[in-house]
């Protein structure tokens, strides 16, 4: 008994000793490794701050490593201090050149990890967390050398950390020509934000543009030109050239989950619902005329997966309007327009308004040969401010269209004009006079954005007659407003008002 515990006391001894004994660490803690091997920063803690020496992993051909640190709680060496791998950190570094490609990274770890491909700014990969051996992968289009710096720590019982990257397949198509003849060009894209493209397919049919694709079903592979994707997480972008015919068209477009459909290249949306939802739709029409790329973008991030395209022609125009001005001549508004060549129009019926949303017939335009491509119209009683004129447009056959509006502002005439006070208004009201006896008076309060505020119908006026305006309850706010009396053979006139 007495030698057994002279042998235990003499181990201890040497336990201590050993551990006792100083190191000398190696290692400036801030050099990247290169030509595919790792340099590894050995912590003897799990925040990277005791630090003891380091190590390699790697090997010429590739970057990927798998290392458990020999267990649980044992002694890892490094080329100066070991560290216990208990409670401890690695910080590894490796400069990387990647020929241009696709690539998909794995990291697992146990505990925390987490990777960057620009020297630890960002992370791509991020399980900083204690856990059981887990795996996480991502994916990037790669061109150029990066700074790569894969962290990990160990807070307890089991240990390993491991990388890999491999290329992945890419499509080769070039992403950014259109269809034509009705049949997208639909560019398919890893990942939920376009991307890792992978490949091409198609959609529609030479008479038709319209498609419901519904991908083989949720998170199955989906075959493109080039690789296949995983239909759980993954975007496509549809191109299509087309030429339409002016008039007016219907586009629905539905998916689950995120969809927007633009008809200018992508420059603005005319549909967007770029969300996660289940299967929904959404319609809207436009006017068009001549040549348009139309883009239709789609994402799935999970479950369920659709998308679907369709377009109804809602009318043709039966004339087409080239140009449509108005100017001043001789306290008149002289309306000119043009309609091509082809059109073959009946009649051209001409409307005013004084707000730009409710318009009154004013005069009409016969048209009694197709020939004729040049009209005018004179309104002799034009509004003082500003006046909104549009064209109601007949063919032969009875079909009508109206075209665009066109303003146009007139200075009031010295006769019309009218008075408001007081011009600061704290209170709920003010005063409007004019300068002329008025039928049908209309008093509008607009504000500087011309969003009309309220109007008021003050009746039959008389010239100096004070019309109270009540201005507190449709005010939105304070500021500057403007304040416009028209009425029967009047006009209009303009003043203004600061709300406070």
């Amino acid at each position: 008994m007495k030698r057994f515990l002279l042998l235990f006391i003499s181990l201890v001894l040497y336990v201590l000793c050993a551990y006792s004994q100083p190191c000398t660490t190696s290692g400036n803690q801030t050099s990247y490794g290169t030509g595919n091997i790792w340099i590894g920063y050995a912590y003897n803690n799990t925040n990277f701050t005791d630090y003891r020496s380091y190590v390699n992993e790697g090997t010429a051909g590739s970057p990927n490593f798998d290392r458990n640190f020999g267990g649980s709680n044992v002694n890892y060496p490094t080329t100066g201090c070991f560290v216990q791998t208990e409670t401890f950190s690695m910080r590894y570094k490796l400069t990387k050149t990647f020929a241009s490609g696709n690539y998909i990274f794995t990291v697992g770890g146990d505990d925390g990890y987490r990777l960057s491909l620009d020297g630890g700014a960002t992370w791509a990969i991020n399980r900083w967390n204690d856990q059981s051996y887990t795996t996480t992968t991502y994916s990037i289009a790669l061109s150029g050398t990066y700074n790569m710096v894969l962290e990990y720590y160990e807070n307890g019982g089991e240990n390993r950390i491991s990388f890999a990257v491999a290329a992945t397949c890419n499509g080769t198509e070039d992403t950014g020509i259109y269809g034509t003849g009705n049949i997208w060009n639909g560019y398919v894209y890893d990942g939920t934000n376009f991307g890792v493209f992978a490949g091409m397919v198609h959609e529609g049919s030479a008479s038709d543009p319209a498609f419901d694709q519904n991908f083989g079903g949720g998170n199955v592979s989906y075959a493109t030109s080039g690789c296949p994707v995983q239909t759980e997480t993954f975007s496509v972008r549809y191109r299509l050239t087309k030429t339409f015919a002016a008039g007016t068209y219907m586009f629905t477009v539905g998916a689950d989950d995120g969809y927007r459909l633009s008809v200018d290249g992508g420059a603005t949306w005319i549909i967007n619902n770029w969300a996660l939802h289940s299967y929904t739709t959404t319609s809207y029409s436009a006017s068009l005329s001549g040549t348009h790329n139309l883009v239709l973008e789609y994402y799935e991030n999970e479950v369920d997966n659709r998308i679907s395209f369709a377009m109804q022609t809602l009318s043709i125009l039966p004339v087409t309007l080239e140009s449509f001005t108005a100017r001043e001549k001789e306290n008149t508004v002289q309306l000119n327009w043009n309609v091509s060549s082809g059109s073959d129009p009946r009649l051209f019926e001409v409307e005013k308004s004084i707000d730009g949303q409710s318009f009154s017939g004013i005069g009409a335009v016969p048209s009694h040969n197709s020939a004729v491509t040049q009209y005018s119209f004179t309104d002799p009683s034009p509004f003082r401010g500003i006046g909104y004129y549009r064209l109601k447009m007949t063919d032969r056959s009875g079909i009508s269209t109206y075209s665009a509006t066109v303003s146009i502002r007139l200075a009031a005439t010295s006769a019309n004009t009218v008075s408001v006070y007081p011009t600061v208004v704290t209170g709920n009201s003010f005063f409007v006079t004019s300068s002329s006896n008025i039928r049908n008076a209309v008093i509008t309060l607009t504000g500087l954005n011309g969003k009309i505020i309220s109007k008021q119908k003050a009746g039959n006026i008389t010239a100096g007659q004070a019309i109270r305006v009540s201005a507190g309850a449709a005010v939105s706010g304070k500021g500057i407003y403007a304040v416009t009396l028209s009425g029967s053979d009047f006009g209009i006139a303009t003043g203004k008002i600061i709300i406070q």
